[in-house]
């Protein structure tokens, strides 16, 4: 029998998972790998931890399965884009920046008050933010040049996977075009891009362009004996950890939508020409664009909540996650319930955006508080959807992925705030499961992407929305757009304070 491995390597964890031909799960495996922050607004990772747990993981997951690494018929990677991730031309480790930092801020700001935002944007189509990863470069080259200068490879965090996997440096045309430095619709380097950055330098430092399902190596001798995968088996280009999400819940073809509750809120529409005016375009397969609306607002408000507020009363639900489950779906819709702003980790176009509740009272309990959380970031996963309908996007159906889509809340809630329904897709690891299918594909199991989603993914569930919700969460909607507008000016002030 041969098997699929695909890897997926998010902000907090590293996950590796082995599917048959027809998709089907044969073993999972997960490290947690998450980062730390060694000043305000940095959100940084151990290189050397990582490649360490993969190993570890890899090894499991054989373990669990019953195969040898000879069963493994090809490998597929992915990652979280943006960020930044340094290795010198030996391969050793100089930085790994996740993209949940902010430190670019004020250079961001800065670019788009000279107008070089725009005229990135003109190339790239994608306007710069704190965790881009020319954004990155550029602050690299201003604060730490010394690193920058002993950097032989820029790579992404699915990159620095291969890497391990086949000893040399390779990346793809979708992380590359989510982080900017792609000349888009062409999915091609541009020096003038470089330029428009002040970054000419970088060029040299940037790993061959590929397709994601294109062979970019084998297993090498010294990752074989590190993982017990055979030497010599195929690993291919991978893809940028949104694509992959939408790939693996069978989102492959022009109008086709994927919903993804993940640490960050990624809405995203498979185009043939890539939409102006939305967060960020790239480019997935020849003639084919997943153009997106994203934000670091969606899940990870979750995960706060759970660990730091609730994880001391979780034992009576199981977890943490089940309690908050439970809380929100015992709550009733209020008309004067409290409102929640997910803002975290920043707003879209807004770093210095902070989360917070909003018309909370006495007689509002913990059930309520909860259900604010699971509807702030509803809401905003529909402010993105409305950006891409409003840049010309024609659904043609949505499905719903991500570590939130396993909550009994939330489908139910982004079906009732979209007015419309919504697929859950079948499979909770699709980014790894995309992962493997590109593998496949590029292993000549499946000609392209809509015959390996054919094959290998499962019928969604379908969840109809609640029309007697419709006008509820119209009026709501409106009210917490209203809320956050006014909150907008104060919130760098509250930055401001702590640099006074």
């Amino acid at each position: 029998m041969s098997a699929w491995l695909g890897i997926d390597a998010g902000n907090t964890g590293v996950k590796a998972l082995l599917f048959d031909d027809a998709g089907r799960e044969l073993a999972f495996a997960h490290r947690d790998t998450g980062g730390h922050s060694p000043e305000p607004g940095m959100v940084e990772r151990d290189i050397g931890r990582l490649r360490a747990d993969l190993a570890g993981l890899v090894r499991e997951l054989l373990d669990k399965s019953g195969l040898h690494g000879r069963d493994i018929a090809g490998i597929g990677t992915s990652g979280h884009g943006n960020g930044l991730y340094l290795l010198d031309a030996e391969g050793g480790p100089l930085a790994a920046i996740q993209s949940l930092d902010s430190r670019t801020a004020g250079l961001v700001e800065d670019w788009q008050a000279n107008g070089m935002g725009e005229a990135a944007a003109a190339i790239c189509l994608q306007r710069p933010w704190p965790s881009q990863t020319p954004a990155l470069l550029a602050w690299m080259a201003r604060h730490r040049p010394q690193v920058l200068d002993r950097a032989a490879h820029v790579l992404m965090c699915k990159d620095l996977v291969t890497h391990a996997l086949i000893g040399r440096v390779a990346t793809d045309i979708t992380d590359m075009g989510g982080a900017g430095l792609l000349r888009l619709p062409e999915n091609r380097y541009d020096d003038g891009l470089l330029q428009v950055y002040g970054l000419g330098g970088i060029a040299a430092k940037l790993p061959p362009l590929h397709w994601p399902t294109d062979r970019v190596g084998t297993v090498s001798a010294e990752a074989a004996a590190r993982t017990g995968l055979a030497e010599g088996t195929p690993v291919v280009a991978g893809f940028f950890d949104v694509v992959a999400s939408a790939v693996g819940a069978g989102v492959t073809r022009p109008g086709q939508a994927s919903i993804i509750l993940g640490t960050w809120s990624i809405n995203q529409v498979v185009v043939d020409a890539p939409l102006d005016g939305v967060f960020m375009s790239a480019g997935m397969a020849p003639g084919r664009f997943l153009s997106m609306e994203n934000s670091a607002t969606s899940a990870a408000n979750l995960e706060w909540l759970a660990h730091h507020l609730l994880a001391h009363d979780a034992r009576r639900e199981g977890s943490a996650f089940a309690l908050a489950d439970a809380l929100a779906a015992a709550a009733p819709p209020k008309a004067d319930g409290p409102m929640y702003h997910p803002y975290l980790y920043g707003a879209a176009g807004d770093p210095s955006a902070r989360a917070g509740f909003f018309g909370l009272a006495g007689w509002h309990d913990g059930g309520d508080m909860v259900r604010a959380v699971f509807e702030g970031v509803a809401f905003a996963h529909l402010a993105h959807v409305e950006k891409l309908l409003a840049a010309g996007a024609r659904l043609r159906g949505i499905t719903i992925s991500g570590g939130g889509a396993r909550s009994p809340v939330w489908p139910q809630m982004i079906a009732d705030v979209l007015r419309m329904p919504v697929r859950v897709a079948a499979q909770a690891e699709t980014g790894a499961l995309g992962a493997a299918m590109a593998a496949a594909v590029g292993a000549g199991r499946f000609a392209d992407l809509d015959e390996a989603a054919a094959a290998m993914v499962a019928p969604p569930r379908e969840v109809v929305p609640d029309p007697c919700l419709a006008g509820f969460y119209r009026r709501r909607f409106a009210l917490w757009q209203a809320v956050g507008k006014s909150l907008a000016p104060h919130w760098a002030a509250l930055r401001d304070i702590g640099q006074a």
